[in-house]
């Protein structure tokens, strides 16, 4: 009895790893092995043609003291994290609580919000680049019908990254998308029980729905931590990184020592020291998240 339950544990066993062989392959060529390839890479003065000779930790030395473009690129990265992350959460929040609600024609408005997020990035990022030209653009004329003169959005140091972060609040349906379906998650019966001890709208928001709501909001905290850290597409296409590096991005940073100047060692160094940005961010959300996020359990 035990060797025919081995053999059937075997045969189970072969059937597990043909199936998940697709996915293993992959993983080890497309992930695992590009990983391992960019730490050696961190050591060495490698350039794109695989030419260089090792330098042990000169990369990392160099971005410390040499580079003032990884300072500047990775205060500027800091900056749209800051102020994006908080007001497409909020945002994500309020607009979700509005598409919560039983109305007729809701369907239409949550596919209308989460349209953006599937657009292709470099058609909206054109289409923003018009929206925010200082001669014939949107935001501006609308701004003139209240006698108020636009900024040069796009080529003020003052208002480029301000653009950029409206710009990325613009595509938060997903953000939208994953909290409505917390809030649909919460009981009827825990408002109900509110209506009948006379609770206002007021109180079943901040004392129901928003300590139900915290799991999604921590997760959308941590991938739009995540996500904005990786900045790129749209800086890139609209400013280059100007004016005066005032939209330069720490992902244009790598890309451009990568791609660029032809220096793959460098670039390799500075995306695992974004990487260990982000893990110590994203620990440090993790470990106030005890404080602010109520699980049922």
């Amino acid at each position: 009895m035990k060797a025919r339950i081995n053999g059937i544990d075997k045969r189970e066993e072969k059937r597990f790893f043909l199936f998940i062989s697709p996915w293993l392959l992959g993983f080890l060529i497309f992930t695992l092995y590009p990983m391992v390839f960019s730490i050696i890479l961190v050591f060495t003065n490698m350039d794109m043609t695989g030419s260089g000779q090792f330098v042990g930790f000169a990369n990392i030395i160099r971005a410390f003291t040499e580079d003032p473009l990884f300072y500047r690129s990775l205060l500027n990265t800091l900056y749209f994290v800051l102020v994006s992350v908080p007001v497409s959460l909020l945002a994500a929040f309020l607009i979700a609580l509005l598409l919560n609600q039983k109305l007729k024609g809701v369907g239409f408005f949550r596919t209308s919000f989460y349209i953006p997020y599937i657009t292709s990035g470099v058609a909206v990022t054109l289409l923003w680049g018009w929206i925010f030209n200082a001669q014939f653009g949107l935001v501006n004329y609308f701004l003139s019908l209240f006698g108020i003169t636009g900024p040069n959005w796009l080529s003020d140091t003052r208002w480029a990254m301000p653009a950029i972060i409206i710009m990325g609040i613009w595509t938060i349906g997903n953000s939208i998308i994953i909290t409505l379906a917390g809030l649909q998650d919460i009981p009827e019966a825990l408002y109900e029980s509110a209506e009948i001890d006379g609770a206002s709208s007021f109180v079943k928001i901040t004392r129901i729905t928003l300590p139900l709501v915290t799991p999604t909001l921590y997760f959308n905290l941590v991938m739009g931590i995540i996500g904005g850290f990786q900045i790129f597409m749209q800086p890139y296409i609209l400013t280059e990184g100007g004016p005066s590096y005032s939209t330069y991005t720490y992902m244009m940073h790598i890309y451009n020592s990568g791609f660029k100047y032809n220096e793959m060692g460098y670039a390799s160094t500075l995306a695992w020291l974004l990487f260990v940005v982000i893990m110590i961010i994203t620990q440090i959300v993790n470990r106030t998240s005890r404080h602010w996020v109520y699980y049922d359990n």
